[in-house]
């Protein structure tokens, strides 16, 4: 049975950051327009990937820089999961983008009509799972990917 090395599973993870993140930006092309926690999700992707791609052209801090991408999978995995639990009414979400929200900073004479994605309705689901449930779990791979990757 073949190990993967350190650098096949730091470009693994990498890519797989680059793949959620890439759908992300898929759905939203086809019409599913993100809410403030969706995008809060594809910042910690976007550091993954910046991290993967420093740590393969940087062998030496490889280890380290695998850590860090642990970390950024991480907090998007959890992101991922606290907005499920949002979208299921298991919790509260931000104020200004669930069906408590506020109405306190609207500006009745603007002429911007850009509907707020609200946080907690679920977008688009497979099997009962939602995008940031997807997410979560996903993500949550990559944590362990990373953490092979720093431990090698």
């Amino acid at each position: 049975m073949h190990t993967m090395t350190r650098t096949q599973l730091i470009f693994l993870a990498t890519a797989g950051s680059f793949a959620l993140l890439g759908g992300a930006f898929v759905f939203q092309a086809i019409g599913y327009a993100p809410c403030k926690m969706c995008y809060w999700q594809r910042w910690p992707h976007a550091a993954a990937i910046l991290i993967g791609t420093l740590a393969l052209v940087q062998p030496k801090y490889r280890a380290a820089l695998a850590w860090l991408g642990a970390l950024a999978a991480a907090l998007t995995s959890g992101i991922g999961f606290f907005h499920s639990g949002v979208e299921q009414k298991w919790w509260d979400g931000p104020t200004s983008c669930t069906g408590s929200g506020r109405m306190d900073n609207i500006d009745l004479l603007s002429t911007d009509i850009t509907p707020i994605v609200m946080c907690d309705d679920i977008a688009w689901s497979i099997m009962g799972l939602s995008m940031a449930t997807l997410n979560g779990l996903f993500s949550l791979v990559l944590v362990g990917l990373w953490i092979a990757a720093a431990r090698k």
